[in-house]
């Protein structure tokens, strides 16, 4: 299961308003503190349920002038899932999931990106769950890009621009070997990424 945080890029990740079409292709890492891979899914048509991995580590590269330059490299641990129920997450840890023993990271590697708008993308990458590798597309909303509305006031953002961005998708968790209690528990798994990256010194 997999859901990656609210309005993902990982991402996720990369879109483009057109007054930044001046601006060069920058690289940018992932603010931890201000990042969120979350996903949900249909417990059994009684609620929806979320979760979230907590540790994880990215690279974003911008660039504004065209965004089929840009792209996302995210690796997640996989033993970091958190549901705060601690029993669903140990099952979830377990070889009836994602077994976390044999396969402890989570990839996501972008294959292209798409501009939909004026501050809208599409982010098309290969993610790996298990060792099982598919394609998977994020509709991305560039928040911001430039210098952190907080710099002025806190020195931890001075000194660098930031690119912020909202990540949605979805996709079928049976298809990369994490399909137990399909289709009781829903197949199909949400993702919400939000994230606040730093430009790369």
């Amino acid at each position: 299961m997999l859901k990656l945080g609210r309005r993902l890029a990982l991402a996720s990740c990369l879109t483009l308003a057109t007054p930044l079409a001046a601006l060069a292709a920058d690289s940018f890492t992932l603010d931890k503190g201000h990042t969120e891979i979350r996903f949900s899914w249909d417990h059994v048509g009684l609620s929806m349920q979320s979760g979230e991995f907590r540790d994880f580590d990215g690279t974003i590269v911008f660039d504004p002038a065209d965004v089929s330059k840009s792209s996302v490299d995210i690796t997640i641990q996989a033993a970091s899932l958190d549901t705060g129920v601690a029993p669903l997450d140990e099952h979830m840890k377990s070889a009836d999931m994602f077994d976390v023993a044999t396969h402890p990271t989570i990839t996501f590697k972008s294959t292209g990106v798409v501009r939909t708008g004026a501050e809208q993308g599409r982010l098309i990458g290969d993610l790996t769950i298990k060792g099982v590798t598919k394609p998977v597309t994020l509709d991305v909303v560039l928040n911001h890009h430039g210098e952190h509305p907080l710099a002025p006031f806190l020195e931890a953002y001075a000194g660098a621009d930031y690119a912020a961005f909202s990540a949605r998708g979805s996709l079928l968790r049976s298809e990369f070997d994490v399909g137990f209690a399909t289709p009781l528990t829903s197949d199909r798994i949400e993702i919400v990424i939000e994230t606040e990256a730093r430009q790369a010194n």
